[in-house]
């Protein structure tokens, strides 16, 4: 009898085997919905692989070439610089039209953007932070704190910059992965969490609910 109790409790959980990120909008909605999405879910090809090969050579002049930053903003003054004064100077000489530059480069709503997302998912990741420290799930508490120590010992193989590049090689790459296999992903997570509860529950059963309690104090009621 017990044992199709313990049978019964897992097909509970399986059936109600949770997704690994439950949401009602579109992954283009969450991030935004703005050109900040359109650059994590590559929607512009150009311009995110552009970025991404910025980026990417930024890291291989300090990490590999090992660039001081004020050397490579100087290098790279210089070199516009340069470049900016040929194509004028050509300009002039082969009657060409020469550079033209905008009062704007850069848009204002671009940054609006980044900063509205970066507030908001900062607020959600510290009220996901604290409901998991309140300790009402237990496995996910856990897994939270394995996962943390796992991270800190990661980042000790690891310099800053490293970890800034590892950090934004995610962000550039992991929405358009979960927005393209989203089904396989969520069911991939959901059988982890399944499992990690029938643990949980195999580990409280064996020893947690066998440890000694006292007798609970009625409440006086005035």
């Amino acid at each position: 009898m017990a044992h199709n109790t313990s049978s019964d409790s897992d097909d509970e959980i399986a059936k109600s085997r949770p997704m690994i990120f439950s949401h009602e909008k579109p992954i283009h909605e969450i991030l935004g919905g703005g050109k900040v999405a359109d650059l994590l879910l590559w929607r512009d090809r150009n311009v995110s692989a552009a970025i991404l090969l910025g980026i990417s050579t930024i890291w291989f002049l300090f990490e590999v070439v090992e660039y001081n930053l004020v050397t490579f903003l100087c290098h790279t003054s210089i070199t516009t610089m340069l470049a900016i004064y040929l194509w004028s100077t050509l300009a002039d000489i082969l009657k060409w039209n020469g550079p033209q530059f905008l009062e704007s480069i850069l848009e204002e709503s671009l940054f609006k953007d980044l900063a509205f997302i970066i507030h908001r998912r900062l607020n959600q990741l510290l009220r996901i932070f604290l409901h998991i420290s309140c300790g009402t799930d237990l496995p996910l508490f856990l897994l939270v704190i394995v996962s943390l120590y796992i991270l800190s010992v990661i980042g000790t193989f690891f310099d800053f910059i490293n970890l800034l590049y590892i950090g934004f090689l995610c962000i550039q790459t992991l929405p358009i992965v979960y927005d393209r296999y989203e089904e396989e992903i969520n069911n991939l997570g959901g059988h982890m969490i399944v499992d990690l509860r029938r643990k949980y529950r195999w580990f409280k059963k064996r020893y947690l609910n066998k440890i000694p309690r006292g007798p609970l104090k009625e409440k006086k009621i005035t």
